[in-house]
């Protein structure tokens, strides 16, 4: 056992006694315990805090939690509405297309029979061509000098040298110096007029191809003849064959000039 010196010995306050030193330390335990308490308090205090705290946090959770599920809720309902309506809108637009589908058919059917029949008169039209104009025709024109003595009533086709059709005309009249070539309109249109024109000019091409220097004249027959039309006609050096009863005649002004291709 270490000894102990007399400098290591504590320097006690002279005069103190037993129940002195005993109350310090009873109230220094005292004080210790107010300490622990305290601290005990302030832990449970702290220990409620974070239990709040955690609480409060696991209901901020939650809550972002149903925000969460609510917007995706919502999203999916969204969703599912867009969905829908795009479903009904193509549904919706396949009926009309369906619709468009089978009125386009109809439409198409209805023009290949307008067609058919538009064809099935194109092919009796040289037929409505000898019947109300070729009549006398020849006759009409001879008084006015020419005497021609071929006709052809039924579509005169020109081909070139390989075989392949020109263009065609509704009546020809021939003689040896003039060839009369007929366009046979309903009610002629002024471009009428103008496909005749190309019509002459091609027949002109072919003719010299062929060396036939006979000159080449025109005339437009109409069943209605419309003012403006008839002066564009005359103006074209083209005659005016009008309807006049049950056959046609020859509208010639004054001052007509017949033009020559």
């Amino acid at each position: 056992m270490a000894e102990t010196t007399v400098s290591e010995i504590p320097d006690y306050p002279r005069g103190i006694t037993f129940e002195q030193v005993w109350a310090a330390l009873m109230q220094e335990k005292e004080q210790q315990e107010k300490k622990w308490e305290q601290h005990e308090r302030d832990t449970e205090q702290r220990e409620k805090e974070r239990e709040l705290n955690e609480k409060q946090q696991e209901k901020a959770r939650e809550e972002r939690e149903k925000e969460r599920e609510l917007r995706e809720k919502e999203h999916k309902e969204k969703i599912a509405l867009e969905e829908k309506k795009h479903k009904e809108k193509m549904e919706k637009w396949e009926k009309e297309s369906e619709e468009r589908k089978k009125e386009f058919e109809e439409f198409r059917l209805e023009m290949k029979e307008s067609n058919r029949k538009f064809w099935e008169m194109s092919n009796r039209f040289g037929e409505i061509a000898e019947h109300l104009v070729a009549p006398g025709i020849a006759d009409k024109f001879n008084d006015l000098g020419y005497h021609f003595d071929v006709i052809t009533t039924r579509g005169a086709i020109l081909k070139d040298e390989n075989g392949r059709d020109l263009t065609e005309i509704d009546i020809l009249l021939e003689n040896c110096n003039c060839i009369m070539a007929v366009e046979v309109k309903t009610r002629p249109r002024k471009q009428d007029i103008e496909h005749h024109i190309k019509r002459l000019e091609i027949m002109r091409k072919n003719r010299i191809y062929r060396e036939d220097k006979r000159k080449i004249c025109g005339a437009i027959a109409g069943a209605v003849y419309g003012t403006e039309e008839k002066e564009a006609t005359i103006a074209a050096g083209f005659y005016v064959l009008e309807q006049s009863g049950d056959t046609m005649k020859i509208d010639i002004p004054n001052d007509f000039v017949p033009g020559e291709w």
